[in-house]
């Protein structure tokens, strides 16, 4: 079985190298844009800054026949299976990334501590859901 998924947005970062970003935002991921398909315009017209969200990214650059990693790159880590990691490397390489809205401009949100390289492609984005929520 298979299933289609249709990037909504593309992230447009300073970050160019996978090897070179942080392993998780808030350890130094840049700022960014997720610049969105007009399509799904009518989708972001509620988000503002300060708002937290998740980010669902396709992490098209990453090795797909991967199923086991050392945790963080770090060969003293045990070999883990990539199910119970955060590795890009994985089957389905979907990305998780939680980030605050900083600006909605028209069909661009600017982000703060995304780690996706420039290029990645954005599946979704879903609000991060507090006890109020």
């Amino acid at each position: 079985m298979t299933y289609e998924i249709r990037p909504v947005a593309v992230v447009e970062s300073s970050l160019a190298d996978p090897a070179g970003a942080p392993k998780q935002g808030l350890e130094g991921g840049p700022e960014a844009w997720l610049r969105f398909d007009p399509a799904v315009a009518g989708g972001i017209g509620d988000l503002a800054a300060g708002d937290e969200v998740f980010v669902l990214t396709w992490l098209h650059l990453a090795d797909r026949s991967v199923l086991a990693v050392h945790p963080r790159d770090d060969a003293r880590n045990p070999l883990t299976g990539v199910f119970s990691t955060r590795s890009a490397d994985r089957p389905n390489p979907i990305g998780l990334h939680r980030v605050r809205v900083l600006a909605v401009d028209g069909l661009r949100v600017r982000v703060a501590d995304l780690e996706a390289v420039d290029g990645t492609p954005v599946v979704d984005v879903k609000p991060v859901l507090d006890a109020a929520r």
